[in-house]
């Protein structure tokens, strides 16, 4: 596969693989166009700590429209495509590569992509612009719901990968984010970025391991399904691959009565009951013993974090 402009004109570059003509102004599941739309770049120093270099901060760059619309979202200001317009304003190629190097100067040891799969395109346009003067590593930030082919196109263009691995059960996947396949799909796109990883680390630099961070984020009420992920993760992959970076940060959202053009049920208390109250301390700490048996290296999150006032503003500053 290659990445190009035309894979806007019968768009397959996620999963939902829903033929959307975005050239011609149709709107897929994301919600978006044929153009690069961006809610905001900054120096964001909450990443893992494997990604940065020396405590410097990455330089983030989130893009409007989501593959994955999960119900609960704290982000949802940028990601949703239902009835409100989502915050954001477009950028070519010309203008994110002027990003990506202003980022950089001030300070960013990295540019960090926030949910980058649906504008490929025009960021690898991007990339190749300033290609040279960028000399900090790229880091594909994603849901984790994402075509293997897509995955093995963009390899060349990335240092790091930063997927979330959410659901092993199936049915959760499709309640929560509407995702079928959700960890088969998961696991065949990070069999390939961890491919990606071992292939950039043999030219030198980091090891392998280092590059790939596998980000989990424990949900109220399923440590059995977090549980089963890192046991079927090390199953096929090995504990020495990758990192595993476990979230507690799950924070309750406010109701979204009004529905999101019919992918997902109202965000309500009386459709999700369960997800309207935070992690306990023993779900979470139940899934890091289980992290630490099965030998996985990584990182765990502080239970402070599960707040609200860790998600970014998205006020198109940086852009």
């Amino acid at each position: 596969m290659k990445i190009s402009p035309e894979n806007y004109e019968y768009c397959e570059l996620c999963p939902r693989k829903c033929h959307a003509d975005r050239r011609a102004g149709e709107r897929g599941f994301c919600g978006m166009g044929p153009e690069a739309v961006l809610a905001r770049a900054m120096l964001h120093p909450w990443e893992e700590p494997g990604i940065t270099e020396n405590g410097a901060p990455s330089g983030a760059v989130f893009f409007t429209g989501c593959t994955m619309q999960c119900v609960y979202c704290q982000n949802r200001k940028i990601s949703d495509s239902g009835p409100r317009i989502p915050v954001g304003i477009p950028r070519t190629a010309e203008q994110m590569a002027q990003i990506f190097l202003r980022l950089q100067k001030e300070g960013a040891s990295n540019i960090d992509l926030v949910t980058p799969t649906h504008f490929l395109p025009d960021i690898t346009a991007a990339l190749d612009l300033c290609r040279g003067a960028l000399t900090i590593p790229v880091v594909y930030n994603t849901g984790g719901y994402e075509r293997a082919e897509v995955i093995r196109a963009a390899g060349p263009y990335m240092d790091y990968w930063l997927p979330d691995v959410k659901y092993f059960d199936d049915a959760l996947a499709l309640r929560y984010s509407r995702a079928p396949r959700y960890f088969e799909t998961a696991c065949e796109a990070l069999a390939e970025m961890i491919a990606a990883a071992e292939k950039k680390a043999a030219d030198g630099g980091r090891p392998a391991k280092e590059r790939v961070i596998v980000r989990h984020m424990v949900l109220p009420g399923q440590k059995e399904d977090s549980i089963r992920i890192l046991r079927e993760l090390a199953d096929r992959f090995g504990t020495e691959r990758f990192l595993i970076s476990l979230m507690s940060q799950y924070t309750p959202q406010e109701e979204v009565p009004s529905p999101e053009a019919g992918k997902v049920p109202a965000f309500t208390k009386a459709n999700f009951p369960e997800l309207f109250r935070r992690v306990t301390t023993y779900e979470y700490e139940k899934v890091v013993e289980e992290a630490l048996r099965l030998g996985f290296d990584g990182y765990r999150q502080d239970r402070t974090t599960a707040k609200k006032e860790y998600t970014p503003d998205f006020d198109l500053s940086g852009l």
